[in-house]
């Protein structure tokens, strides 16, 4: 049977509505948060080349509460893509035929100005998730994705996620919890770019992971380089590294290539507010 995507966004919408009808919120919610702790803690996944595509899925917050017999008709639409350093995935304008799952490596997304300047939108990791909202709007990437690491993906087909989501609703709540956390997460960029400083950007980025952590000095290890990172909360690399600088010579940081040693993340917190 052909599913429209318009189809797709009422049975969405019908999904919604039946789980609360059942008085089913408290589901919903449990969903969003662990969507949401997905987001921010990535799963790791420790994998061979000789991983299976069905013990990869799995493994995915998204599909954790499949049984066997879901992940492997999930499986036969999906197929295995390995990346080296520098592969474009998609190019801003292409047409999406499905998302894309990090099974190992790092991917970025971004797009490059007419003037060739580039903006990084986002930086993925393993275990993360990318392209599930466009595939379903019916509109060209409006990014593009490029491999930043050796990587190794799968891509789901969006024919078999849409047959998956008119034959369970709690997965069409899960992907609906995963799509509002991506949401929650680009307003939040949208406010640190509109009302943090640089320097509050960068300091909220190294303290990222340790929120409720009581060690007083930590080590934080870059995941690509700083050029990228800059590029991710919106400042030049120049900018980027002066304020590295600044809060070196402030005894806040020490800085040995891509680690960085915080020595008082309690004054690192407090500095600049």
């Amino acid at each position: 049977m052909v599913v429209t995507p318009a189809k797709a966004g009422v049975q969405f919408v019908e999904f919604l509505d039946s789980g609360l009808r059942r008085n089913d919120e408290f589901s919903i919610n449990q969903h969003f948060r662990s969507a949401q702790h997905a987001f921010i803690h990535p799963t790791t996944m420790p994998t061979t080349p000789a991983t299976s595509i069905d013990v990869l899925l799995a493994r995915i917050p998204l599909f954790s509460s499949l049984t066997e017999d879901e992940i492997a008709r999930i499986a036969r639409g999906t197929r295995e893509i390995n990346a080296a350093k520098g592969d474009i995935l998609f190019h801003k304008g292409d047409q999406p035929t499905g998302f894309h799952l990090i099974a190992s490596g790092q991917v970025k997304l971004g797009f490059t100005s007419s003037q060739g300047t580039e903006k990084v939108i986002d930086i993925m990791g393993q275990g993360q998730t990318f392209g599930e909202a466009v595939m379903f709007m019916d509109k060209p990437y409006p990014v593009f994705a490029q491999a930043l690491t050796e990587s190794r993906l799968l891509h789901v087909a969006k024919q078999t996620i849409l047959a998956e989501l008119e034959r369970d609703p709690r997965f069409a709540r899960k992907m609906i919890a995963s799509l509002s956390v991506r949401l929650h997460h680009l307003i939040t960029d949208v406010e640190a770019y509109s009302l943090h400083s640089g320097r509050q950007r960068i300091i909220g980025y190294l303290l990222r992971d340790n929120n409720g952590s009581e060690a007083r000095s930590v080590t934080v290890t870059l995941p690509t380089s700083k050029g990228t990172i800059a590029s991710r909360l919106n400042l030049t690399q120049e900018h980027f590294s002066r304020i590295l600088h600044e809060l070196s010579e402030a005894g806040l940081i020490v800085v040995e290539g891509r680690k960085i040693t915080i020595t008082d993340v309690e004054k690192l917190r407090g500095y600049d507010l």
